[in-house]
């Protein structure tokens, strides 16, 4: 059989196909080693401000005027309100992140969620660990700065929850 044939069949890993190592014709390997590169940072940076406009800001302004009545009762309850911002902010981006795999900031720029073992959505354990560490990174230094240290561009939270955001162009 010609060498065409048995790539068009599957039989053969075709030259560049890089990333990813099977070995079909002994039915080894299918769907073991899934290669994903997580997106450039600054991509995940411009898709994490457009969601600080587009969800935070929102949330802010709803509880600041509409619940807490104005500025005033904010600062005299501040700790009830930043609880009431996180927990809505920890809603909105959970419901994001489990229906969709990505929030309105990462749609925009075509970036997804997923689970780089599997190349799968995440599942509601890592998703939760994720959110929880990416405010951690947010507020710590070297949390910051860790994807601009390591090959693979994850950030903190990325290693802790076992997740990545891949870039996925149209």
């Amino acid at each position: 059989m010609s060498r065409w044939r048995k790539v068009k069949q599957g039989k053969v890993e075709e030259q560049g196909a890089g990333n990813r190592k099977q070995n079909t014709e002994h039915g080894e390997g299918r769907g073991k080693e899934l290669s994903l590169r997580c997106a450039p940072v600054t991509l995940r940076l411009k898709a994490f401000l457009t969601d600080t406009f587009m969800i935070t800001m929102p949330i802010l302004y709803i509880v600041i005027y509409l619940i807490m009545g104005d500025r005033e009762g904010f600062r005299e309850h501040m700790g009830q309100g930043w609880l009431i911002i996180l927990v809505a902010h920890f809603i909105a981006t959970m419901a994001f992140w489990a229906l969709k795999a990505q929030t309105p900031g990462m749609k925009a720029y075509d970036l997804y969620l997923v689970d780089p073992q599997t190349g799968e959505k995440p599942g509601l354990l890592k998703l939760t660990l994720r959110y929880v560490m990416l405010q951690t990174s947010i507020l710590s230094f070297f949390g910051m700065f860790l994807p601009y240290l390591l090959n693979s561009k994850e950030g903190l939270h990325d290693l802790i929850s076992g997740t990545c955001i891949i870039h996925k162009p149209r």
